[in-house]
């Protein structure tokens, strides 16, 4: 079993703060291989009716559990009443350390009339990291990564096995999308799931979308938002402040995985054009997992000048993040057409090629070169 430190320390760290620590992320990305790895936990499966009945009455299963044991309750929401036992576990049992997982955020199901805000701390797992590939998973091919894309399975095969992203496809709409949020237009979601597959990293058209899956534009963002909730895209939001010539209503809508992009894509390998678009999906990944969602944005303006990735921190500072395979070719006309409007802030571009980080000049403007693993030491 290969250890997975960096989402182990963030679940302690979490625990720090919250006794109750839900882990959300796609079907199959390794939650459950996750929990194993925590050393002497009760882990309970509560897809089994047996773990249900135990859970029945949750008061006499906490009583039984000594202070300071860690619990968890993976696919948590196939319990009767999954909020109900969190939030007596949150209020009446705080000596207990829970981990509870499932698919989706707390939303994604009726199931769920509490979202135990203030009572939890939420970790969604993204699929395998650039910065986890080499170790601890001795993957040092980016194009690799990028084509298999970074589900566990399909990462450490050799050669890439289209019935497998056809398979997850089909138990997503099943398990995630039919089963939690009824929707039972079937050839319709998936229509529109796949479009969105294939346009990852573009602007979102909602009319466009509509006449090529043949849903209605309302449909369409129902079941976008209901992909959201199940971690399947994740829509950026355009930044803005107040500058006249500034796009503020267009989100971008990334896919949840490079390898399902290029299956869908039809790719059987990857190109030097492809690359660039899926470098950003992995900068993105580790965006979110060094920053909250609502502080990370695109920026572009109306002459069509784009900022791959803007952070928002704390009072004027905005850091920008550029994705470049090769950091040599950077178009330095958009960092300081943003940079005359927002001048506070670091400017970074991120490099595979970028073995240690290091700074350089350009148009006046400083820049600091790194790889995906000190994105978080080179934001100010």
């Amino acid at each position: 079993m290969i250890k997975r430190s960096l989402w182990l320390d963030s679940i302690q760290q979490a625990w720090r703060h919250r006794s109750i620590v839900w882990l959300s992320g796609v079907r199959r990305v390794g939650k459950t291989t996750l929990t194993r790895m925590l050393s002497d936990a009760l882990y309970i499966n509560c897809d089994l009716p047996s773990a249900q009945r135990m859970l029945e009455e949750p008061e006499l299963f906490f009583d039984s559990q000594v202070a300071g044991n860690t619990l968890i309750l993976d696919e948590v929401h196939q319990l009767r009443n999954p909020s109900q036992l969190l939030k007596i576990a949150a209020d009446e049992y705080p000596q207990l350390k829970i981990l509870a997982t499932g698919s989706s955020t707390l939303a994604a199901t009726r199931k769920f009339r509490d979202s135990l805000t203030g009572r939890k701390q939420a970790i969604h797992l993204c699929p395998i990291l650039w910065d986890e590939c080499v170790d601890p998973f001795g993957i040092h091919d980016l194009d690799h990564r990028l084509l298999h894309g970074g589900l566990p399975e399909p990462l450490l095969t050799t050669h890439k096995d289209p019935e497998f992203f056809s398979e997850w496809i089909d138990s997503f709409y099943a398990r995630d999308i039919l089963e939690l949020f009824g929707i039972r237009n079937r050839q319709g979601f998936l229509a529109l799931f796949r479009l969105l597959l294939r346009q990852s990293g573009g602007q979102l058209d909602y009319s466009q979308l509509a006449n090529l899956s043949e849903l209605s534009r309302p449909t369409v963002k129902t079941h976008i938002e209901a992909m959201q909730i199940a971690h399947a895209v994740h829509l950026l939001r355009p930044f803005h402040g107040g500058g006249k010539r500034e796009i503020v209503s267009r989100p971008k809508c990334y896919a949840f995985d490079t390898g399902f992009v290029s299956f869908e894509k039809g790719w059987n390998s990857i190109r030097n054009d492809d690359r660039g678009l899926l470098w950003e999906h992995l900068v993105l990944d580790t965006l979110r997992f060094h920053f909250r969602d609502e502080t990370i944005f695109y920026w572009q303006d109306k002459s069509h000048r784009e900022i791959d990735f803007v952070i928002r921190g704390e009072r004027d500072q905005v850091d920008i993040v550029e994705c470049k395979i090769n950091p040599d070719k950077l178009n330095v006309a958009p960092v300081v057409a943003f940079r005359k409007l927002y001048p506070k802030g670091e400017t970074m571009i991120v490099s595979p090629m970028v073995k240690k980080p290091y700074k350089v000049r350009r148009s006046e403007l400083v820049f600091n070169l790194c790889n995906t693993r000190d994105i978080s030491k080179s934001v100010g």
